[in-house]
């Protein structure tokens, strides 16, 4: 793996603000950092600077027509990256948020293209783990959510199981330990009628149907 001095020790309850502020600081610099999902690892980098994103799908060995869904720290942030929030959606957020639930909505149109893969859309989730969401709070600005994998590999629930190559491509990783691992997020598409369940994840359809 890269050098020892990228990865930092946080706890996965209350994390430290001095090591939020770091990886804050390699975000709004261009850099990725990797971090602790409630399940996975996750590779963030700042969603409205095109060149940090195309870093991640180079990391990732991703392809560029496949988007990449993004972090908030609350639905008021909403605004900064999509253009309309359907009643449905917000039902849905007050049911699923925060937790494993991305929503696709349409895309603000100064997003970069790559982020949504050139689709118009773009996948909206707010992270439950504490040290997801004290980033997200920290930047007060939309991160990529990605998973910290190889594209088309497993997902790692420990920083030991990254990939030697992809380790190579970060700036920053914060071990939180061993995550829960699991299966990703659901991920419904609201902008068609009816909604698409793209993913079904965590939350089992049964448990959308309520809402939907």
């Amino acid at each position: 793996m890269k050098r020892n001095s990228i990865f930092k020790k946080v706890s996965a309850l209350e994390p430290d603000p001095q090591v939020i502020a770091s990886a804050v600081n390699v975000i709004k610099t261009g850099g990725i950092v990797a971090f602790p999902t409630s399940g996975l690892y996750g590779l963030g980098a700042d969603a409205l600077n095109r060149l940090a994103v195309e870093r991640v799908y180079r990391v990732k060995q991703r392809d560029f027509g496949k988007p990449i869904l993004v972090l908030i720290k609350d639905a008021l942030d909403l605004k900064k990256v999509c253009t309309q929030v359907p009643e449905l959606a917000i039902r849905m957020m007050a049911a699923f948020w925060p937790g494993r639930l991305t929503i696709i909505l349409e895309a603000r149109p100064e997003l970069p293209d790559v982020l949504t893969g050139g689709t118009g859309k773009i996948g909206i989730r707010v992270p439950l783990h504490p040290v997801a969401r004290a980033l997200v709070t920290a930047l007060d600005s939309p991160i990529t959510g990605t998973s910290a994998n190889l594209s088309g590999k497993k997902g790692c629930s420990s920083v030991s199981d990254l990939d030697p190559g992809l380790a190579e491509g970060l700036d920053l990783v914060l071990d939180a330990g061993q995550l829960e691992g699991g299966i990703g997020s659901t991920v419904v598409d609201v902008t068609l009628d009816p909604p698409l369940v793209v993913r079904e994840g965590t939350i089992s359809k049964k448990r959308l149907s309520s809402v939907l």
